[in-house]
C-alpha cells in the first residue's frame, strides 16, 4: 500500500523546486494533494503532472504572508477534499546581503514569506488537523538556520525562527497527535537555490566552488528533500516530533 494512502496534503510553494518535488512524491505515495503557490501557471503544470499519473489534486493560489489568503486557500482545499492530514510549509525567499546591506523591504519580505508564512499556514491548519484526529506539519527550513553564511543575515534569521517555531508547536500540540518537524537543506538544485550562483561572473565555476564546500561534494536534489518530507508525513515517523533534520551533505557537521 502507498505510504500516504488516504491522506490529504497541503503544500505551499508547490509550483516549482522542492514544493513541486514534494507534490509529485506525495501523490505517488497515494496522497491527495493541494498544490499552493503565488502563480497560477506553475500550479496548473504540476496539477496536470499529478493528474496524468492518476493522482487526485487541487491547485489554488495563495500568498502565505497574507492571513486572509492563507485562510481562503485552506478552506478551498478542505471543501474540495473534505479533510486535511498534512502540511508542507515550503514557500520561501532569499536575499544575498549582510545586515547592513539589507533594506527594510527585504528584511520584512524574507521574514514574511519564510517565517510568518509558516506560522500563518500552520495556525490556520490546526483546526482541520484536529478534526482529522491529528496530522503532521513539515517546515522546510535551511541549514542556514543552524549555521551562518556570509551575506545571508535576513535569511539566517528567518530560518532560525522557523526552527524555533517548529520546536514550540511540536511541544504545544503533541497531545493532539499533531507532529511538527523541520527539514534543513543546504543548497538544492532549484531556481531559488541556483539564483545567487547565476549572478556570478562564472556561474559554472561558482557552482563547482559551492559544491566543493559540501562534504559529499555536490548540491542536493529536490527529490531528496521530498523523500524526507514523505517520511515525516507518513506513519513511519509516528514517534518523531520537534525534530530538526539537517539534509545538507554534511555541511552542518564540518
Amino acid at each position: 500500500m502507498p505510504r500516504l494512502s488516504g491522506k490529504v496534503a497541503f503544500i505551499t510553494g508547490g509550483g516549482t523546486g522542492i514544493g513541486r518535488a514534494c507534490a509529485l512524491a506525495f501523490a505517488k505515495e497515494g496522497a491527495k494533494v493541494a498544490v499552493v503557490g503565488r502563480k497560477q501557471g506553475p500550479l496548473e503544470v504540476v496539477s496536470r503532472e499529478i493528474a496524468s499519473s492518476g493522482g487526485d489534486t487541487f491547485g489554488t493560489t495563495c500568498d502565505v504572508s497574507d492571513r486572509a489568503s492563507v485562510e481562503r486557500a485552506l478552506e478551498a482545499s478542505a471543501n474540495h477534499f473534505g479533510r486535511l492530514d498534512t502540511i508542507v510549509n515550503n514557500a520561501g525567499a532569499v536575499a544575498v546581503a549582510t545586515a547592513e546591506e539589507t533594506s527594510d523591504e527585504d528584511w520584512h519580505r524574507l521574514l514574511d514569506v519564510n517565517l510568518t508564512g509558516s506560522f500563518l499556514v500552520s495556525r490556520a491548519a490546526l483546526p482541520l488537523l484536529r478534526k482529522a484526529g491529528g496530522g503532521t506539519i513539515t517546515n522546510i527550513g535551511s541549514v542556514l538556520g543552524l549555521v551562518a553564511r556570509k551575506q545571508r543575515a535576513a535569511y539566517c534569521a528567518a530560518k532560525a525562527g522557523v526552527i524555533g517555531l517548529t520546536r514550540a508547536m511540536a511541544v504545544d500540540h503533541a497531545h493532539e497527535n499533531i507532529r511538527v518537524n523541520c527539514i534543513c537543506p543546504a543548497i538544492v538544485e532549484t531556481e531559488l537555490g541556483l539564483a545567487s550562483m547565476a549572478k556570478a561572473a562564472d556561474p559554472a565555476a561558482e557552482r563547482r566552488r559551492r559544491s566543493a564546500e559540501i562534504p559529499l561534494g555536490r548540491l542536493g536534489k529536490p527529490e531528496e528533500v521530498a523523500l524526507m518530507a514523505v517520511y515525516l508525513a507518513s506513519d513511519e515517523s509516528a514517534w518523531v516530533t520537534g525534530a530538526i533534520l539537517p539534509l545538507d551533505g554534511g555541511t552542518s557537521a564540518s
